[in-house]
């Protein structure tokens, strides 16, 4: 892959941002039901409990008015210097109900405004295209990805959306953090467990559709515009044995390649070897088709894009795991070398090095780090400025070792910030939770005027990308 200039920039998401839920002919997805705080972890482990429940005030709802206020946000980002800004097209959006006759064509409208606002600043855009936003009539309907009519759904969604904007979008993810759906199901794939059945062997069929889906948009964007760039996304983070115990040491390989699994199929075009075990150990048996084989096997990601907060710790002691916590969708032990974030996330700059080689090591494809960020509980002084040098730090340390991996022979095309703007908290539903460089006057109970206001390191990062480190132009990109 060639690209002419690396790629800083940020990333947002549309559930967690845009707001406007019912506006522009909009239908539902499956976080718009979703409450905020502690609420929100229960709604999110049954979502048939969520679906007939009436929390009263849901974040996504309103979001941080990016509909609106798009136009504002983005000359902020402009003024940062971005070269590349991170997306989501809401999938209910553009299908109210997931497989309407026909694309809602003021869903479509809203983001033929957002590209030629971005065309305008230069900003290359990077588009997810399902990030956590199953049409909530897919779930009612279907039961989410566990049903194969689903990918066609998705197949003709992604039709629409690459066609109508081949000309401005190169860059594309197919399912935001594919992982996760066998860490929250809910929000990954729109799953509802029926009472008796095996969870694993759902999680894992919706897993395989989801690929499959994958894999037929990839054949789908290929025909339609043969410059464009598809990428798989991990939430990833290497996992530590806790001790060198060869048991330990195993239990983290296990680990590590629970993680690895979407990403092998994606980027190889197979099931791995070791999946076999895994199925008959578990008991899991899926629908997998010849022709389902065939279409994943000539439709690999040209890179891997991933998103790294922390590594994670684990032993083969299952006593001691029960001190395991789960500072984000991961159970981790806490390690000892490593701080923690205000929520529980181990800091590991040099984690993500670690994490890069892997990565690099096992597929060979180039790398697109899509997400990094701290969050924080972000203060206004008297003075309306927000110093937030903690942020700065921890965004300085990850350039430093993600500058060492580069230097080690990873191929990297950008680093995107997560969350450059503040935004709605995926896991918590939390505004307080804060990780832009633009502050948002926005409360976790939905009060604020939605004033946005430069942190300090809003200056700090656009000098960061102003002066295009040394190393990135002596590697000539």
């Amino acid at each position: 892959m060639k690209q002419n200039k690396f790629l800083w920039g940020g990333a947002i998401a549309a559930n967690q941002c845009e707001g406007a839920w019912k506006e522009g002919g909009k239908g539902a997805s499956v976080i718009d039901i979703f409450p905020a705080g502690k609420q929100r972890f229960r709604a999110m482990s049954d979502l048939r409990e969520a679906m007939n429940t009436d929390y009263g005030y849901y974040p996504s709802h309103e979001g941080i008015d990016f509909y609106h206020r798009y136009k504002e946000d983005i000359a902020l980002f402009a003024e940062l210097g971005f070269r590349a800004l991170r997306i989501s097209i809401s999938w209910p959006r553009i299908f109210p109900n997931g497989e309407d006759e026909y694309p809602n064509e003021e869903g479509l409208r809203f983001y033929d405004r957002i590209f030629a606002e971005l065309k305008r600043y230069g900003i290359e855009p990077v588009v997810t295209i399902n990030h956590f936003d199953t049409p909530l009539a897919l779930v009612k309907k279907y039961g989410g990805w566990r049903d194969r009519r689903v990918v066609e759904a998705y197949e003709r969604y992604c039709r629409v959306i690459f066609e109508r904007y081949k000309d401005y979008v190169t860059y594309w993810i197919t399912i935001n953090e594919i992982n996760m759906v066998l860490h929250i199901p809910s929000m990954g794939a729109g799953l509802v467990f029926e009472e008796g059945e095996k969870e694993a062997s759902v999680k894992y069929q919706a897993a395989h559709y989801q690929l499959v889906a994958s894999a037929g948009a990839i054949k789908i964007g290929r025909e339609i515009n043969p410059d464009f760039q598809f990428g798989c996304m991990l939430a990833a983070g290497e996992v530590y044995p806790n001790t060198c115990n060869p048991n330990d040491v195993l239990e983290s390989q296990r680990k590590n390649r629970d993680n690895y699994f979407f990403i092998d199929v994606q980027a190889r075009g197979y099931y791995p070897s070791y999946s076999r075990r895994i199925f008959e150990e578990l008991g899991v048996s899926i629908d997998i088709t010849k022709e389902d084989r065939k279409l994943l096997a000539e439709n690999t990601v040209d890179y891997i894009s991933f998103s790294y907060y922390s590594s994670r710790l684990t032993s083969a002691d299952q006593d001691l795991m029960k001190e395991a916590t789960a500072g984000n969708a991961f159970a981790s032990l806490p390690n000892p070398y490593l701080q923690k974030s205000a929520w529980g996330w181990a800091i590991d700059p040099v984690g993500l090095r670690i994490t890069m080689n892997a990565l690099y090591d096992r597929y060979q494809k180039p790398l697109f780090i899509v997400e990094n960020g701290l969050g924080a509980a972000d203060q206004v002084l008297d003075d309306g400025t927000i110093a937030d040098d903690y942020r700065i730090e921890y965004l300085k340390a990850h350039i430093e070792q993600m500058k060492e991996a580069m230097k080690d022979g990873v191929e990297l095309i950008g680093y995107l910030v997560w969350g450059c703007i503040d935004l709605v908290s995926a896991s918590t539903g939390e505004m307080s939770k804060r990780y832009g460089f633009i502050y948002v006057d926005r409360q976790d109970d939905g009060t604020g005027t939605m004033k946005r206001i430069k942190k300090k390191s809003f200056e700090w990062y656009k000098d960061v990308i102003a002066q295009d480190l040394e190393m990135l132009d002596e590697r000539g990109i």
